[in-house]
């Protein structure tokens, strides 16, 4: 160690050049260095206070300033949507193409894209107007993006004088609040000044939506036309939004393979999960409820363990299916092209904020299989596009009579594509001639939905796990072909294996309204046929958690239908557990296509009700329903077992603050059940008809009665 230490001190007295030249070199860059530093430090700060403001404002403007947008864009007609299922964003697109073929320019917008409180500022531009497309969810809620839109017209006092709109509303009669946004849009726009320029349309999907679409369009174009002044430029031809760009050498990292947002979120999953960032939950059961018949009901369990993910009983679970393999395999082989090009649809109008009508770029595989609607029979505006690729005259015809608004036209979509429940492979098959480019295809096809199912599990049970509960959804159509529903067909070959491969699912929670009680020790009257058991599940697992935890808990009661008991008495043995456990007060089911409700005592209340003489006739005739039938096709449901038990229903709800729960069918059962509680109010409250309507609709403003309906 001494000896190496006085070798480099004999070096560095042998050398005293050497070490001046390297401290020269050492100050050297040291002060060439500050130089530098000095320089751009001063460069990035000295513009700081001039520049600030302006990159403060000009984004905003850029992102959120609709009226901006126009003037830039140099358009007229602006088209707002709210959409929860993709309609009403459909119909906004159709009618922003339209205004192209009436010489004016239109945009389509999400109103959560946007800040409507410009809204009075539109007058700014000459003959413009704003349309608004509003569908109506739930109970006669607003859809999510639009939540903020109707915030906003409940609270403001702006003028929109000089404000032209139009409004067409997306609604659904079997719901109570139909088309409630639609009505209250309209109505609120007038009466803030603005100018309607055409009246409120009303489309009502429990009957034919398109039809009604199509029928206000075509008087509302002519309208504004007229209102401004302007002739309709007779242009007919098809009107192309993207344009094609086939990818032949691309690293197929950069390639989408089904996500629905971020590049491979499937392969690096990050929270938080939501519609444009869904996890993969991994299904751990899979199994056939039902013991017999010839449908097929099916429990379903996902596993979000490490998700984050948190759902309270009444959520639902949106799930995203994919389409059927061999359907997407038989539109390549029916269009003649190959699946696997990777594309790539890229928006003409490049100031669009829609860049892609789907994730791009993609196949042609992943975006029949992942991205859009094969399932459904297509709108009139697809056929009416495709029609200039028929080469027989004929079909080229019927095609653009089934988009038109005639009376002839009309019944044909209704007869060839509706009723007959066509899809496009359908009609591909159907028609020949027809050879349409595939890229037009997928530019005109509808996005393929999320499917919404309620829960059937309790949180606070099953915390890292989501059960489902559905019927698969098959049958054989007026055309022999095999209808399958895209979803249920989907999960219910996510089967459970042994050897190792895990199926999973992407889904997300969406909150509801549907919630038990805040306090336990209130009963709870549950309604729920078939598959409208399902939040019931999650409800009954609450309020058994509840009791373990030692809180008072409310009478608990259920009231189930089924067709027969030994075939579709969903859940029986857990339900009957429960009833035994004492956490369900009481389980009433209703099996409509058993003859167990022949009993004595339902035939004396049924012979009391319709003054029937005797009830022991081989045969008898009763008015049931409203209608005459026979003995033998008697049925018992849900709304009838509800009626049976009226003197203690009516003391639940009216004395003891009970809180009642429909889940089903709102065509029928919810609209019946309605009924039934309206008579037991008459019969047993001594109350007139129209005041127990306003005493139900007072518990639902309260909520006491929560409905989770589809139709």
């Amino acid at each position: 160690m001494e000896d190496s230490e006085s070798q480099l001190l004999s070096d560095e007295e042998q050398t005293p050049e050497a070490l001046l030249s390297s401290l020269d070199i050492f100050l050297f860059s040291l002060i060439a260095g500050l130089l530098i530093y000095w320089f751009f430090f001063r460069k990035k700060t000295e513009p700081v206070p001039e520049i600030k403001p302006f990159t403060a404002v000009t984004p905003q403007i850029r992102e959120t300033s609709f009226v901006e947008k126009m003037k830039k864009t140099k358009r007229n007609i602006v088209v707002f949507y709210g959409s929860q299922t993709g309609t009403a964003e459909e119909f906004a697109n159709r009618l922003a193409k339209d205004a192209q073929r009436y010489g004016m320019k239109g945009m389509a917008a999400d109103p959560e894209e946007y800040d409507l409180s410009e809204l009075s500022r539109l007058k700014e531009i000459p003959n413009s107007m704003a349309v608004f497309c509003m569908a109506t969810y739930g109970e006669g809620d607003p859809t999510d993006n639009a939540q903020e839109f109707y915030d906003w017209m409940q609270e403001t006092d702006d003028d929109l004088e000089g404000v032209n709109f139009a409004v067409f509303g997306l609604g659904n009669k079997t719901y109570e609040h139909f088309n409630a946004t639609g009505k209250y849009t309209d109505k609120r726009l007038a009466e803030l000044g603005g100018n309607r320029v055409f009246d409120l349309g009303l489309g009502d999907d429990d009957s034919n939506l398109e039809e009604d679409f199509i029928s206000w369009k075509e008087q509302f174009w002519p309208a504004v036309c007229e209102f401004f002044g302007v002739e309709a430029t007779g242009e007919d031809s098809s009107i192309r939004q993207f344009e094609l760009v086939v990818h032949n050498d691309i690293n197929m990292n950069q390639v989408y393979t089904g996500e629905m947002g971020r590049l491979k979120s499937f392969q690096a999953q990050k929270p938080p999960f939501d519609s444009k960032n869904p996890f993969l939950a991994t299904v751990t059961v899979n199994r056939k409820l039902n013991k017999g018949g010839n449908r097929y009901l099916m429990h379903i369990e996902l596993d979000t363990t490490g998700s984050k993910i948190r759902y309270d009983s009444g959520d639902h679970v949106a799930v995203y299916p994919t389409n059927d393999a061999a359907v997407v395999n038989r539109i390549g082989e029916r269009l003649g092209v190959d699946l696997d090009t990777v594309i790539s649809l890229k928006n003409l109008d490049e100031e669009s904020n829609k860049k892609h009508p789907f994730p791009c770029p993609t196949t042609y595989r992943v975006a029949l299989t992942h991205y859009l609607d094969i399932n459904n029979m297509p709108r009139t505006n697809v056929l009416y596009e495709l029609a200039q690729f028929a080469s027989d005259p004929q079909e080229q015809e019927n095609m653009r009579k089934m988009a038109s608004a005639s009376p002839e036209g009309k019944a044909l979509y209704q007869n060839w594509v509706l009723d007959s429940e066509r899809n496009i492979l359908a009609i591909l098959e159907d028609l020949p001639s027809l050879n349409p480019p595939i890229d037009h295809l997928c530019e005109l096809l509808p996005r393929l939905q999320a499917r919404y199912y309620s829960i059937a599990s309790s949180s606070k049970v099953h915390p890292t796990s989501i059960h489902i509960c559905a019927v698969v959804i098959e049958y054989t159509t007026r055309t022999e072909r095999v209808f399958k529903g895209v979803a249920t067909n989907w999960l219910k070959n996510r089967e459970v294996t042994d050897n190792g491969h895990k199926h999973t699912v992407p889904m997300y929670v969406r909150r509801s309204q549907f919630r038990l009680p805040f306090k336990p020790s209130n009963p709870i009257i549950m309604i729920g046929p078939g598959t409208g058991i399902a939040p019931f599940m999650g409800f009954i697992q609450e309020r058994a958690w509840q009791k373990e935890q030692g809180k008072e808990v409310g009478e608990t009661i259920l009231y189930f239908g089924c067709r027969h008991k030994n075939e579709d008495f969903l859940y029986q043995q857990e339900l009957e557990e429960f009833e035994r456990a004492g956490v369900l007060t009481q389980l009433n089911v209703a099996f409509s296509r058993d003859q167990e409700h022949k009993d004595r005592a339902v035939l004396a209340m049924w012979s009391e009700k319709f003054s029937l003489s005797s009830i022991t006739t081989p045969r008898f005739l009763a008015v049931f329903e409203g209608v005459m039938v026979d003995e033998p096709n008697w049925k018992i449901y849900v709304q009838h077992i509800l009626k049976k038990n009226k003197e203690q229903l009516w003391k639940l709800i009216h004395s003891n603050n009970a809180h009642i729960y429909v889940c089903g069918d709102a065509r029928n059962m919810a609209r019946d059940v309605h009924t039934a509680f309206y008579e037991i109010a008459e019969e047993v409250g001594s109350l007139t008809h129209t005041q127990a309507v306003d005493y139900f609709k007072k518990l639902m403003t309260k909520g006491r009665y929560s409905q989770d309906v589809w139709s």
